[in-house]
């Protein structure tokens, strides 16, 4: 039987956001990266964020891919990963990744999981397209779970789900996407009231909103008026339908630690659960 590490003796769990889906997960010693994109543009999407430092990209353990979309999986980007790094992805982008010179590659389904040293990472559900644009590969969109002595749910793109109640109490850190890069998002995605739902339901200790203030359209690719506004909307929401959960957002390349501790209890309130897309 597998041994989870000890909560109370743990190191603190430290998140780096990177901006957009781009997180640097540092849990029991090891190093995980979600959906790098560590360029300055990705197809029509400039950055307006600060740069990545490439130094905040080494020495990893393995990297998430939610999903096949350009600003999720960008070759340019996973090239400059170390080779000899896994690369844990969903069904169907593994031939994929290969054919543009990623080596190590696993795929796993939603419920599938393996070990990267003592954290043992999950797939989890995802409600989204995750088929690369307009005509390419035909892959799953998934979100992903890893357990230590802490445990970390990554969402990856997804509209609301059922499932996301099962993960009541399990979760210490929730990396919830709450946004995009233009006026307004589309189906398959969480804004921040759905986002804050998500955050009801699951009741991790803390969520971090990822997902937003760092991509524009190229044409042109102006920053918005208020980059932290779909921020502040989704604390003030879970402030209000959940407040057991602690909101931190970060700017890109911010980081936050977290210690061990007891995890928050999901709120009693009525959820529109026909709003659910599953």
């Amino acid at each position: 039987m597998r041994r989870e590490p000890s909560r109370q003796h743990a190191a603190p769990l430290v998140v780096t956001w990177l901006g957009h889906s781009t997180t640097l997960l540092e849990i029991d010693g090891v190093r995980i990266l979600t959906d790098p994109l560590l360029r300055n543009r990705a197809g029509p999407l400039v950055r307006i964020a600060p740069p990545v430092h490439a130094e905040l990209g080494a020495d990893l353990d393995a990297v998430l891919i939610s999903h096949l979309h350009a600003d999720h999986a960008d070759i340019r980007s996973l090239r400059r990963i170390a080779s000899g790094t896994r690369f844990l992805a969903p069904p169907g982008a593994g031939g994929w990744l290969r054919r543009r010179g990623l080596r190590d590659v696993e795929e796993l389904r939603p419920g599938e999981g393996t070990d990267v040293g003592t954290v043992r990472v999950t797939a989890t559900q995802a409600l989204h397209g995750g088929r690369r644009w307009p005509l390419g590969a035909r892959a799953e969109a998934i979100g992903f779970m890893a357990r230590g002595s802490q445990s970390i749910y990554f969402a990856g793109d997804t509209d609301l789900f059922a499932g996301m109640a099962e993960m009541t109490g399990l979760i210490d850190l929730a990396l919830l996407p709450i946004w995009g890069w233009g006026s307004k998002v589309g189906p398959g995605h969480l804004d921040p009231e759905r986002a804050a739902i998500a955050a009801a339901r699951i009741a991790p200790r803390v969520a971090v909103p990822i997902h937003w203030g760092t991509l524009a359209m190229s044409a042109p690719a102006r920053p918005p008026a208020d980059p932290v506004q779909p921020a502040r909307r989704f604390a003030e929401l879970v402030a209000r339908d959940a407040p057991n959960v602690e909101v931190r957002v970060l700017m890109p390349g911010e980081r936050t630690d977290l210690l061990p501790g007891p995890r928050a209890v999901r709120q009693s309130a009525d959820e529109p659960h026909e709003r659910d897309q599953s």
